[in-house]
């Protein structure tokens, strides 16, 4: 038995006009005795690594190229003040 979740989402209220909708098809293999509540537990994990609903968040507000390299940048220098030791993780 296979079980297919068509995931259609529509970002026309968060996206720009130039973007196209986003079609996710999740194929969900199971077995024949397997119920439909561990196939529904495979989709959400198939859903969560899938990042969906990151994306969706993201494309809610603009972000300015310099704040995301700002916060990069303050990323990379916590990441080395741990490695060298000076600040405990």
């Amino acid at each position: 038995m296979i079980f297919v979740f068509n995931l259609v989402i529509s970002l026309k209220d968060v996206s720009l006009p130039s973007e196209k909708t986003d079609y996710t098809m999740l194929i969900i293999d199971s077995k024949d005795c397997e119920n439909i509540d561990k196939a529904l537990k495979k989709y959400k994990k198939k859903y969560e690594k899938a990042k969906t609903l990151l994306q969706l968040r993201e494309r809610q507000s603009f972000t300015k190229p310099s704040v995301k390299r700002r916060g990069e940048v303050l990323k990379a220098i916590y990441k080395q003040k741990i490695f060298n030791g000076t600040i405990e993780a």
